[in-house]
């Protein structure tokens, strides 16, 4: 990966580490993980990249985790990275622009191009049919994070001595969850907890989950696979970062734990702590958590409208009203206020659909019920074939 950017002043630094271990049971890791600064394309972990200012371009962090049996988990996971990085270096790296929008299109384009290459490979290899991949690709870029996501592999944010899981996990356990027919501790020990609804590689598309979050002085991100997440709570994650300031020891001790509670799969992690001025300190009330990424263009204002009071908003944008500034008798000034009130319709956004009817409980139990007997039916056909 190159970049032709001359990195500017930088006034944030990025402390970051990164291990990945095979576990106590597996005989193959099959995952993969990548830290690149994006501003001089350095994607290793060597000192430079280990304690970082950011420039421009920012940084990426970036935890796959495949499957498909045999080679084909441990290919898939690295063919989405290699993607990933390839793909912001064209879109992203080269860009002339350097906006919050073309980031995150830019992230999200390239987990989708994974998507697209590991699914042509794997329809060209039969032998690796079915293969594919999660990933947490998450882009620092100023004071804000971006994550594009797909799977079960996940994202916290400690601060102040609190881990906040900042993806929502894309299993049939999280929707079981989400209905009310589980609760979090039950999900924990499921025979179905290892069963995703979404994964890269396997089908032609893949929808990305889009999210962002606003850093403070003094966090730490952490990136894992489902090897150190399954086996550990939040409240575990944060002891131990709490405990360890140094980067490289807080990532071996998390796989120790892991292994110490098993070691069932790969474990991978990635710790990155920011620092700097342009960072604000942590403010009573922040926000952390799942938040869904909204663009510039659909945080545009609009104004609701009805029958009821459009009336009175054609009266208020009606240049010849006596009550209007615009006086009638100069053409130009009613003019303006013409084309005033043409634009302050072109904001309007009329909405005459009714609300849709709440779904019930019940129907809500049938429906997860019908897709977690298909989900365990699509398994026991892939393990039977």
């Amino acid at each position: 990966m190159t970049s032709n950017h001359t990195p500017l002043p930088r006034a944030l630094t990025v402390h970051v580490f990164g291990r990945t271990d095979v576990g106590r049971t597996r005989e193959h890791n099959e995952d993969a993980f990548v830290v690149c600064d994006l501003s001089t394309g350095n994607a290793t972990l060597q000192p430079e990249v280990r304690t970082h200012g950011q420039g421009a371009r920012g940084t990426l962090f970036m935890v796959a985790d495949g499957m498909g049996g045999a080679a084909a988990g441990e290919l898939a996971s690295a063919m989405a990275t290699e993607v990933v990085l390839a793909e912001l270096d064209a879109r992203w790296c080269r860009a002339e622009g350097t906006s919050a929008e073309t980031f995150v299109m830019a992230l999200k384009a390239a987990t989708e191009a994974a998507n697209t290459q590991i699914h042509r490979f794997a329809m060209e290899h039969p032998e690796n049919r079915g293969m594919g991949t999660t990933a947490t690709v998450a882009g620092l870029l100023g004071d804000q994070l971006y994550l594009a996501h797909v799977g079960d592999s996940r994202a916290y944010l400690v601060r102040d001595g609190v881990a906040v899981q900042i993806t929502k996990d894309q299993s049939l356990m999280q929707k079981l969850i989400e209905a009310g027919e589980l609760t979090e501790e039950e999900a924990e020990v499921s025979e179905r907890r290892n069963i995703i609804l979404q994964a890269i590689g396997p089908e032609p598309t893949v929808k990305v989950d889009l999210t962002q979050q606003q850093l403070r002085r003094g966090d730490l991100l952490l990136l894992c696979s489902d090897g150190l997440s399954g086996q550990m709570r939040a409240t575990d994650i944060a002891t131990i970062a709490t405990n360890s300031t140094a980067l490289e020891p807080l990532c071996q001790r998390l796989i120790d734990l892991a292994n110490e509670k098993g070691g069932p799969d790969n474990i991978t992690v990635i710790a990155a702590r920011l620092e700097g001025a342009t960072l604000l300190a942590p403010q009573p009330g922040d926000a952390i958590g799942y938040c869904p990424y909204v663009s510039e263009s659909e945080m545009r204002p609009t104004v609701r409208i009805s029958a009821d009071n459009i009336a009175a908003l054609v009266d208020d944008a009606d240049p010849a009203d006596p009550a209007d500034p615009a006086d009638p008798a100069d053409p130009a000034a009613a003019a303006a206020a013409a084309a005033a009130a043409a634009a302050a319709a072109a904001e309007l956004t009329v909405d005459a659909t009714p609300a849709p009817p709440r779904v019930s409980r019940e129907t809500w139990r049938i429906i997860f019920g019908a897709i977690a007997l298909g989900v365990i039916a699509w398994q026991l056909y892939r393990y039977l074939k």
